[in-house]
């Protein structure tokens, strides 16, 4: 998987391609963990994201419980295979996603 950042001020754009599963959700928590101190706005791009597991979702639902205290998180440009892991794990209610 490949982690784009692009930071403008206090938003911080991620864009995610490949896979988000058990082998790469570690790498995506440590950007998360190290990038999002100061950020009131969380973008994620997944435009070129292909895959989300389990292990991706705890990510995404972890950055969106810090996102909730310090601002707002949304999730851009979802294929419609992510879109259904989204709607089967009831994620698509908890996240703000727009297409």
């Amino acid at each position: 998987m490949t982690i784009n950042k692009i930071q403008e001020g206090e938003k911080l754009t991620i864009a995610l391609q490949g896979r988000l599963d058990t082998t790469t959700a570690p790498q995506l928590e440590g950007e998360l963990r190290s990038s999002v101190n100061g950020i009131s706005e969380l973008v994620f791009d997944l435009t070129d994201l292909e895959y989300v597991s389990s292990a991706g979702l705890r990510v995404l639902l972890s950055a969106q419980k810090v996102m909730n205290r310090q601002g707002n998180m949304t999730v851009r440009n979802v294929s419609s295979e992510v879109m259904d892991v989204f709607e089967l794990t009831g994620f698509s209610e908890i996240l703000n996603i727009e297409q």
